[in-house]
């Protein structure tokens, strides 16, 4: 059995702003910084051996944090970013015109064609985070990976595990800095493969975090 843990950034400066971030950066709020130490504590405990984050800056952030807790070296993995928003990014959500929020719309709402103009489908999102994911597989045995990626991107890994469609409407929470694991089984009262085991999880944080570009 393979575990692999899997955490969403810490809270940024456009996360508290409500601006599009896809593949663009924003540094982590001090809030987002005590969020990843929140859980480089917890994670401490869960021995973790290797970590592996989206080499965008708020991945590299959160990871580089967490590191100084589990004394392991961080490596980065473009496969993990986060969607790329296209024509959306950098942008107030509360700015878009009509048109743009029914474009914003497409990677919420089931639209297996959904793609904001200059940005990708969340069919191609999720072909690379599990290709990312399979991968882990391959780590020493009694490795204990974590994966530090982004919320849309993890939503569309955990849906997929789960046998929904990568386009699926989107409908799982997954807070700053909430984590979650997945499991390669056998079982035979499961399907085999991955596994959900839990997802969002945030016990660890003091104080209440975001979701995507939520207040």
């Amino acid at each position: 059995m393979t575990q692999v843990y899997l955490i969403r950034h810490g809270e940024t400066e456009w996360n508290v702003a409500r601006r599009i971030q896809g593949q663009t950066d924003s540094p982590l709020t001090s809030q987002g910084e005590q969020q990843a130490r929140q859980a480089g504590k917890r994670l401490a405990q869960l021995g973790i051996t290797h970590i592996i984050a989206s080499d965008l800056g708020r991945t590299r952030q959160t990871a580089d944090l967490i590191a100084k807790y589990c004394g392991v070296e961080p490596v980065f993995d473009p496969r993990l970013r986060e969607l790329n928003m296209g024509i959306l990014e950098q942008r107030l959500v509360d700015s878009l015109t009509a048109e743009e929020e029914q474009q914003r719309l497409q990677i919420l709402n089931g639209n297996p064609q959904g793609r904001i103009p200059q940005g990708e489908t969340l069919s191609e999102l999720a072909e690379r985070m599990k290709s990312a994911l399979d991968e882990c597989v391959h780590l020493p045995q009694g490795s204990r990976p974590l994966l530090v990626s982004h919320g849309i991107a993890l939503g569309s890994l955990l849906g997929c595990v789960v046998g929904l469609p990568p386009y699926a409407e989107r409908r799982l929470r997954l807070r700053n800095c909430s984590l979650s694991l997945v499991e390669r089984q056998n079982s035979p009262w499961l399907a085999p493969g991955w596994i959900v085991e839990f997802a969002g999880d945030t016990q660890h944080l003091v104080e209440n975090s975001l979701d995507e570009i939520q207040r």
